[in-house]
């Protein structure tokens, strides 16, 4: 079965909770960027518990699940992707303790991950991946949908 990913688009102080990659060796086409915090399922994990783990693990902070917004098939990663949006509950922001932040082997080519929260007028201006995820996300803000 293909992989499932997971994240939360999260709004908080004005903005949104994103991951800023850096330094990542193990991509050749984007070494710098920003990406939804979330990660794969684990065995027996709904698709929402799942998305409050990987927010917990990388950002410190519990969620809720509000709704889930967007849906896409990754033909490059083979895995189906699936965006919920959340709303904070508690915690301190970026004292998240998950594997990435405690030099896990499997994770040595990964580069740096630093939680930040992006104002939301500079969304537009930053390398948000994936692309497709973020315009939608920048239309439904412009919308007034979310």
């Amino acid at each position: 079965m293909k992989r499932t990913r997971v994240a939360g688009i999260i709004f908080m102080n004005n903005g949104i909770a994103l991951m800023h990659r850096k330094d990542v060796k193990k991509r050749s086409d984007y070494q710098e960027y920003y990406t939804f915090p979330g990660g794969g399922l684990e065995e027996g994990e709904t698709p929402e518990e799942g998305t409050i783990r990987e927010i917990e693990e990388e950002f410190g902070i519990q969620v809720k699940i509000v709704k889930k917004l967007y849906e896409m098939q990754s033909e490059k990663f083979e895995q189906l992707e699936i965006f919920y949006l959340c709303e904070y509950l508690d915690g301190e922001f970026g004292t998240g303790d998950g594997p990435e932040f405690n030099q896990d082997p499997k994770y040595i080519d990964s580069g740096k991950y630093i939680p930040e929260i992006v104002p939301i007028e500079k969304v537009k201006d930053i390398l948000l991946l994936p692309l497709e995820i973020k315009e939608k996300l920048i239309e439904d803000i412009n919308s007034g949908k979310i």
